[in-house]
């Protein structure tokens, strides 16, 4: 499928215009919209690939910067001790309440494109896993994929690092697909099973899978990539997405 990468729109938020990338196919639309919220180093290599991977399967993606209010448009953090540093901290110097604006403004924006059908879903990788999470608890998001979200057990996203997404997991109404690598040791076995308790207790639409993996392994950069694991994972994301977004069921 021929895709279309060549739109950049700053979106308005309450904290001042947002850089996103969108990318859709160049057939005549409209497409079910889909939020990819990225790991801490924004529009990296390899989450460009993602956007376009999800984006050649029919849908209209994009792709925030999420540390708008903090970093120039157009930053991309490194790969590298420099770029993770700054990235945990940009994560925690961003207010909570911004997250949720942003998301909120986001999902308006794309509801509103010419591109879009108005079916709506979020992906997340890493601290975008959380993000996604938060946004699905928006009642126009019919589905979430979360890869490895960190924060949610702890509770740590955010200016003074005390969030309440486990709290609100209630207010998630769409399909939730969590995927967690074991060896990931950002988010424990302990953590992990917190945050199955909780979605048991309010009773969520969610599937959960645990693989061998480490953090990160769905980066296809890096010697944690694991592209067996991507291709299977991947599907089990597209299954969702069509179901849900491509279908409306």
């Amino acid at each position: 499928m021929i895709l279309k990468d060549d739109l950049v729109v700053d979106v308005a938020t309450r904290t001042g215009p947002m850089r996103t990338y969108f990318f859709h196919p160049a057939a005549p639309g409209p497409f079910p919209g889909i939020v990819l919220y990225s790991e801490i180093f924004q529009m990296t290599a390899p989450i460009r690939r993602f956007a376009t991977f999800v984006a050649g399967h029919g849908y209209l993606v994009a792709v925030p910067e999420v540390y708008h209010e903090l970093e120039p448009a157009g930053t991309v953090l490194g790969y590298d001790q420099a770029g993770s540093d700054k990235g945990n901290y940009d994560k925690y110097a961003k207010e909570l309440s911004s997250y949720d604006d942003d998301a909120k403004s986001l999902l308006s924006h794309m509801a509103g494109m010419e591109q879009c059908n108005g079916r709506l879903g979020v992906i997340g990788i890493c601290l975008g896993g959380h993000l996604a999470f938060r946004a699905a608890m928006n009642p126009e998001v019919a589905a979430a994929v979360c890869f490895y979200a960190t924060d949610i057990h702890c509770g740590t996203l955010g200016a003074g690092k005390h969030d309440d997404s486990l709290a609100r997991a209630g207010e998630i109404k769409g399909e939730l697909l969590h995927i967690w690598g074991r060896q990931d040791p950002h988010v424990p076995l302990e953590g992990r099973r917190t945050i199955l308790k909780r979605l048991d207790e309010v009773e969520a639409n969610y599937q959960w899978v645990e693989v061998n993996g480490a953090h990160a392994f769905m980066r296809d950069e890096g010697y944690r990539y694991d592209s067996a694991l991507e291709y299977q994972l991947k599907g089990m994301m597209l299954e969702v997405f069509h179901r849900k977004l491509a279908l409306g069921l």
